[in-house]
């Protein structure tokens, strides 16, 4: 009822009236749209896409992207967090009014991020000045990645997989979720990060003046965005259309799901993402005819993102596979997923393994400061080196292409953790970094085969 009183007054002011007040802090236009699901009442829907509308060609107010009306944007300019809101608005009415010119323009933006302005953790506005997007391919090794922009890449990931139904932007969901998002929060919950560093002196006070985890902030938006995200995320793991499944996250638990031929109840259960074994099991009493669409993930597919900003450096181990009810599955995908069609009873198996071994990350030339650099992953989990687990300067390592990192499950550490060792070098999870005390940290590693690695500054 408040929120209904809430939006009625703003319709007033800004339909009726006339008043074309442009929201300075993009984020309204999201939570019109689910009134307008909730209620089925049009005015809502109206007034979001107005909010949007009324952004027009201010040319020095990139900064709130109203530099530009919004059906004319092509690239994720100014501050990330405001933007990555609009950007999930504008997904939202593209879905729901089929304008081609909103789904032109958000798809235009969503390329120039996925293929220019990403790091390689899934967090977004790396740009200190104003908590931004910087200019394509301005991807520093000390990155702003505000933890807020992290979960509003989520959700705009989120809605273009719904706009579109291909698993390439829940590759993106899954690595701001586990990399970008994960390491703005303790371990215990209690502490946080507001930017999200990839390389840490172990003395700045990078974060907001703090150097390591702080409790609380002056602009506590991270905190209480957190609070509120954390609870939502099983939400994100499947997805139903008519008699389709979609199966997006891999994480333990039972969904009960409601096709348009029945209900369909499946119990996953894995380690991920420590483990790549993901078994999932019908368990409903009637017999329910539907597609079940299984995500691939990228990172086993050669293609750590959507684009070509970052590509593996070393060869792959494994490929995926998959059996149904103990016979293999041809691996045919299609936008991502492979398609099993039956009538499913109870008790019917689908085994998925992925390759869980580490790789190596390198981002492509344009990129400058990641020349002569290389980072590792393991799965979906981008890995960092923490003065406090080795004896040598982790700022001044260096990792060949050639090295092998061996793999280890270390249960009393950091909450249990995969842990990978190599080069002389400790590797922990990224999002775990900085709970065991403040120190040295790097994402990003010299590797010394290259020529150009002698000359690379390392800001």
């Amino acid at each position: 009822e408040v929120a209904l009183r809430n939006a009625d007054l703003i319709y007033d002011v800004c339909i009726v009236q006339g008043n074309a007040y442009v929201p300075g802090h993009q984020e309204i236009e999201i939570g019109l749209v689910k009134l307008y699901r909730v209620t089925g009442d049009e005015r809502y829907l109206e007034l979001a896409k107005h909010l949007l509308d009324i952004r027009s060609d201010q040319k020095d107010d990139a900064y709130s992207q109203a530099h530009l009306p919004v059906t004319q944007q092509r690239e994720a300019v100014g501050h990330a967090v405001r933007a990555n809101y609009m950007y999930s608005a504008m997904a939202d009415v593209a879905a729901l009014t089929d304008d081609p010119a909103y789904l032109q323009a958000v798809d235009a933006i969503w390329e120039n991020v996925a293929g220019r302005k990403l790091s390689i953790t899934g967090g977004v506005g790396a740009s200190h000045r104003g908590e931004a997007y910087g200019k394509n391919y301005e991807l520093p090794n000390h990155p702003y990645n505000e933890t807020c922009a992290a979960i509003a890449n989520v959700y705009w990931n989120h809605r273009m997989f719904l706009l579109h139904g291909d698993s390439k932007y829940v590759d993106v969901l899954e690595r701001s979720l586990y990399n970008g998002v994960m390491s703005g929060l303790s371990l215990d919950g209690t502490l946080f990060f507001y930017p999200n560093t990839l390389r840490h002196d172990g003395v700045s006070g990078f974060n907001q003046g703090v150097n390591g985890r702080s409790p609380w902030f002056n602009c506590s938006c991270c905190p209480s965005n957190l609070s509120r995200f954390v609870p939502s995320v099983a939400g994100y793991a499947y997805a139903v259309r008519d008699g389709e499944v979609f199966v997006n996250l891999f994480m333990n638990g039972e969904a009960n799901l409601q096709t348009g031929n029945g209900a369909l109840t499946l119990v996953q259960r894995s380690r991920y993402p420590w483990e790549g074994k993901i078994e999932m099991e019908v368990m409903n009493d009637a017999a329910t005819e539907a597609k079940i669409h299984v995500r691939i993930p990228g990172w086993a597919l050669e293609r750590p993102v959507p684009s070509d900003l970052f590509t593996y450096a070393d060869e792959q181990a494994a490929e995926p596979s998959m059996q149904l009810n103990g016979k293999s599955v041809q691996m045919d995908l299609s936008n991502g997923y492979v398609t099993l069609e039956r009538t499913w009873n109870k008790g019917d198996v689908i085994q998925l393994e992925l390759p869980m071994v580490a790789r190596k990350v390198i981002a492509m030339d344009s990129v400058a400061e990641k020349r002569g650099l290389v980072a590792i992953q393991y799965g979906p989990l981008v890995y960092c080196a923490e003065e406090i687990d080795n004896s040598r300067d982790v700022l001044e390592a260096s990792i060949g292409t050639s090295s092998v990192f061996g793999a280890r499950y270390e249960p009393g550490m950091l909450g249990g953790v995969i842990v990978l060792e190599g080069e002389g070098l400790t590797l922990v999870p990224y999002y775990a970094w900085a709970n065991r005390g403040a120190g040295k940290m790097n994402v990003w590693f010299r590797r010394p085969e290259l020529d150009n690695f002698q000359g690379q500054t390392y800001p």
